[in-house]
């Protein structure tokens, strides 16, 4: 079993080494996980997010952003802040080809929790994430609100 060294922590320019596909990811994610986990595996996937942003070391949003394109999350951009609210749009050819396939029903827990954590370290305030799919525009709206 493979595990993070104790003294690395995650960061743009050592993540890029990974090599990795997103089929594969995608199959793991929406097809096999929730067989293991079943009903829960929603709530799971964003506990997984936050746990893995806390081996990751990111210190400004420019480095969220580029860590989000590494990961073949998609292209992340904050487009609305409030007082007690962040909104970002995901969005790009990878988040398209996920909206648009017809094999698998697609979320974005794993990004949600990935980005409340990240945000907390980054502020020192607590946000939840909420994300709503737009098919039309193939953008996922996520919504950071303070808890």
């Amino acid at each position: 079993m493979s595990v993070l060294k104790e003294s690395t922590k995650l960061t743009t320019s050592n993540i890029s080494s990974l090599v990795g596909t997103g089929a594969g990811f995608d199959l793991m994610r929406y097809f096999t996980l929730p067989d293991f986990l079943g009903k829960d595996a929603p709530y799971l996937l964003y506990y997984m997010g936050k746990n893995i942003a806390r081996q990751t070391s990111l210190e400004t949003f420019d480095e969220l952003f580029e860590f989000f394109q590494y990961m073949g999350w998609g292209e992340l951009v904050k487009i609305k802040e409030k007082k007690n609210e962040l909104t970002f749009h995901l969005k790009g050819h990878i988040i398209e080809k996920r909206l648009h396939q017809t094999l698998l029903d697609v979320d974005f827990r794993l990004e949600c929790g990935f980005l409340s954590e990240s945000i907390k370290q980054m502020t020192d305030d607590t946000y939840e994430c909420f994300e709503e799919i737009n098919k039309k525009d193939n953008v996922v709206e996520i919504k950071a609100m303070k808890a």
